[in-house]
């Protein structure tokens, strides 16, 4: 008998940021003082945190709105780290608030060359931003949320102003923080999703698509600072209980298959790659014998069913193949969570999963060039770093979008 779990998806049709997160839960029934109670848990004075009532469009919602006091520190990623380990917080809220914090440093490292561990956080690192990093993370565990779920996240356009001076909308962060996330553009310059927004679902959420499979058991609006013109300024929250049935108890996939025996091995080379990059969750080849004795290939595809359109057509494009299959069907991904550590300064992202921990690839080779060690040597050290002790990354789920 499969264990009822309960899920939250977002619905993020006008982006998203920390308050709107917070707003929708408490919107969707999270109890405002037992969530209160958490979040004050974290040593941090000069906040206070209230509950409006307001429209947007025309739209019923809770707008989360945190007022400070003379909060001019700007703070380290170890600082917040230090923060919220003091707070002795419930281990999923623990676990969930350091990972947005670990997934917005390493993201704000790569945008300044830092490492992880040197990084200064401005806007991300003020009493708002913690309040609505925690906040959210505490209401998510208030509801009982299992597993979180997004939509698509609604960006805009223009410039913004950050702490930085004036950045393209979406921000430089934004854009780190939403690779491998489905993502579109509103022809609006209103800043629609944050850093603090993106790092909340990039981190939490196990999937993005439509509303999953669930029996509905509440819903909320969180409202964005104030009204547009032309869309509702808020972010939409659906908590109940996943679907159990025959159809649904996984996450729905889709197999797109053709057979090809007229392409060279570097068109099925680049096919796979034009495949990945489109956002297929896999991709794979597999020689074949056909009708009379004619040596082929099967390229097969793995996608979420929203993809499956867009992704035939890039199959057909790469391989000249003149019909595709397609199958339906679902897929239960180990439960994986990702972890850093550093060797020799060089941050090297872990994947972690039942009994082992693998060090991403592409973190390894950066590593390798830099310090002139082995790819084998890296690995070894980052394996050896994360057994010695797990970084603050340790359980946070990863995005489906990974291949199971």
């Amino acid at each position: 008998m499969r264990e009822e779990r309960t899920i939250a998806w977002f619905h993020c049709f006008a982006g998203i940021a920390g308050d709107m997160a917070l707003g929708a839960l408490f919107d969707a029934g999270a109890d405002f003082s037992s969530v209160l109670e958490l979040i004050r848990r974290v040593p941090l004075g000069g906040w206070d945190l209230e509950l409006e009532e307001t429209l947007r469009g025309g739209i019923a919602c809770s707008r989360a709105v945190v007022t400070t006091h003379d909060d001019m520190v700007v703070r380290t990623h170890a600082n917040i780290v230090e923060l919220v380990t003091d707070a002795k917080l419930p281990d999923r809220v623990a676990a969930r608030s350091l990972g947005t914090f670990q997934r917005l440093a390493e993201v704000e490292g790569r945008l300044h060359r830092r490492s992880p561990g040197q990084v200064h956080f401005h806007e991300v690192g003020g009493h708002d931003a913690i309040v609505d990093v925690v906040g959210t993370a505490a209401a998510l565990e208030v509801l009982g949320v299992d597993d979180v779920y997004a939509s698509a996240i609604a960006t805009g356009t223009g410039m913004v102003r950050t702490a930085h001076g004036l950045l393209p909308n979406p921000s430089p962060a934004v854009v780190r923080l939403l690779e491998d996330v489905p993502t579109y553009g509103r022809d609006t310059t209103v800043e629609l999703t944050t850093p603090t927004g993106a790092a909340l679902l990039a981190t939490m959420a196990v999937s993005f698509g439509p509303l999953p499979p669930m029996a509905v058991r509440s819903s909320g609006f969180g409202a964005g600072s104030h009204e547009l013109d032309d869309l509702p300024n808020c972010t939409q929250v659906v908590v109940g209980q996943a679907s159990t049935g025959a159809l649904g108890s996984g996450q729905p996939v889709v197999t797109l298959e053709a057979t090809v025996d007229d392409v060279t091995g570097e068109q099925l080379g680049m096919a796979l790659a034009n495949l990945l990059d489109a956002g297929a969750y896999d991709a794979w080849v597999t020689p074949v014998l056909m009708k009379k004795g004619r040596p082929g290939h099967i390229l097969s595809v793995l996608c979420e069913p929203a993809l499956a359109d867009d992704l035939r057509g890039v199959l057909q494009r790469s391989t000249g193949s003149f019909g595709v299959r397609e199958s339906r069907g679902e897929r239960w991904p180990a439960r994986r969570t990702m972890s850093s550590v550093e060797v020799d300064g060089h941050a090297i992202r872990m994947k972690v999963g039942p009994g082992r921990a693998k060090a991403e690839f592409d973190d390894v080779a950066m590593a390798a060039k830099a310090t002139g060690l082995s790819l084998h040597e890296v690995a070894s050290r980052a394996e050896e770093a994360w057994r010695a002790g797990p970084g603050v990354g340790a359980g946070m789920p990863l995005s489906d979008g990974d291949p199971a």
